[in-house]
């Protein structure tokens, strides 16, 4: 039994890496696009937000048919899909008559794969029967942060050795990650959420209870105090170690990932003797603490550790959430895991747009929009006394 579950667990940590590439591997290409296809910045850039809004779309719409296909279909159809539209980019935009139709095609495709794999791998992991679930779940989110990682470093030494004219060549290696593990998972044995005969709870069910609504704020501000500072950490990077864009990229988000990941390791290793609870809480009050470094001492390099320190302080937060609602939402299943991950994507959309509104009323002062995002971790803080208060109710 236990060789086999985790088996299901490996599976789920290799679906997350295959997130990591959905999300992370094309923005490395934007240049390339522009140079190649004769395609506008406004253009290329757009590819992040459709990439966004599919995923967003996949999300609401997963709850009504998951279970009724079932998991297993569900995440092999998801990595098939996150296979094909990587491997589109390598022909369609050659040819389709337009070759930023065939981009956008391809996009829409693995992004379709990258919101099922989202709604899917925490539940799988969640019914696999470990002794630990908060630190399964947290493990299982640090292989976000090594994909992320993986995929820069990979990709940027792979480009240095061949030359970027060949992408086309990484991409392939990149489709084979979700095409072995569409096999993985074909093989791997499933676990239900639920008792025999149990279903899991309705939207509308759900929906009628307060704390689920607190642990939909919780994943908000998880997904927007995280993103707040690292879409902006790569600004904070150049800044502080007057380096060029390209090194700018790699130092802040990968600085950024690396803390974020060792967070969710750490838990992961050591979760047994430590209060989920607790370090939450401590974790919040770290990160506003970052935020406060970042936007109050006046010496950039200063401002690049507070970006590092973030990233520490917010590894827990998500994976965290998760794991609290299903712990006290007994029942909530597919429905509610879905729209857990909703709130999550809104709050990654919305943290980094209200801090770039923010800076742009104030003549572009990124300081001034990362002190307004402090909202968020200010928020989840207090989201986590209410969802003690509640439990303890129930």
């Amino acid at each position: 039994m236990k060789q086999n579950y985790q088996k299901t667990m490996y599976a789920c940590f290799i679906g997350y890496i295959v997130q990591a590439v959905v999300n992370n591997f094309v923005p490395l290409l934007f240049v390339t696009f522009q140079k190649s296809y004769g395609i506008s910045l406004s253009k290329v850039t757009l590819l992040i937000t459709i990439n966004f809004c599919v995923q967003l779309l996949v999300d609401m719409l997963s709850a009504g048919f998951v279970d009724k296909i079932g998991y297993r279909a569900s995440v092999i159809m998801a990595h098939i899909f996150a296979a094909a539209g990587l491997l589109g980019l390598t022909f369609l935009p050659d040819l389709l008559p337009n070759a930023y139709a065939g981009i956008v095609l391809s996009v829409v495709v693995y992004a379709i794969g990258g919101g099922l794999i989202e709604v899917l791998i925490s539940p799988i992991l969640e019914a696999c029967p470990t002794e630990n679930k908060e630190k399964a779940m947290s493990l299982l989110h640090s292989f976000y942060c090594w994909g992320h990682m993986g995929v820069v470093l990979l990709s940027t030494a792979f480009f240095a050795l061949f030359g970027v004219e060949n992408w086309k060549i990484l991409t392939l290696l990149w489709v084979l990650i979700p095409v072995c593990n569409t096999i993985f998972f074909a093989t791997v044995p499933l676990y239900s959420l639920h008792e025999e005969g149990e279903k899991g709870l309705s939207l509308g069910a759900l929906f009628r209870r307060k704390i689920f609504w607190i642990f939909l704020l919780m994943m908000l501000c998880a997904g927007a105090s995280e993103q707040a500072v690292s879409q902006w950490a790569s600004t904070f990077a150049e800044q502080g170690l007057g380096v060029t864009k390209t090194v700018g990229d790699l130092a802040g988000p990968m600085a950024f990932a690396l803390l974020m990941g060792t967070a969710r390791l750490i838990y992961g290793k050591f979760g047994d003797r430590l209060n989920l609870d607790r370090f939450m809480k401590y974790s919040c009050v770290l990160c506003m603490a970052s935020y406060l470094c970042i936007v109050f001492v006046p010496v950039p390099f200063v401002g690049l550790l507070g970006c590092a320190v973030c990233g520490f302080s917010v590894g827990i937060l998500w994976p965290g959430t998760f794991s609290k609602a299903s712990a006290a939402i007994k029942g909530g299943g597919t429905a509610m895991f879905a729209m857990l991950a909703l709130a999550g994507d809104v709050g990654c959309s919305g943290g980094p747009t209200l801090a770039g509104l923010v800076s742009s009323a104030f003549q572009n002062d990124l300081h001034i929009g990362i002190l307004a995002a402090i909202v968020f971790p200010v928020l989840l803080l207090v989201s986590l006394f209410l969802s003690d208060r509640e439990t303890k109710k129930a």
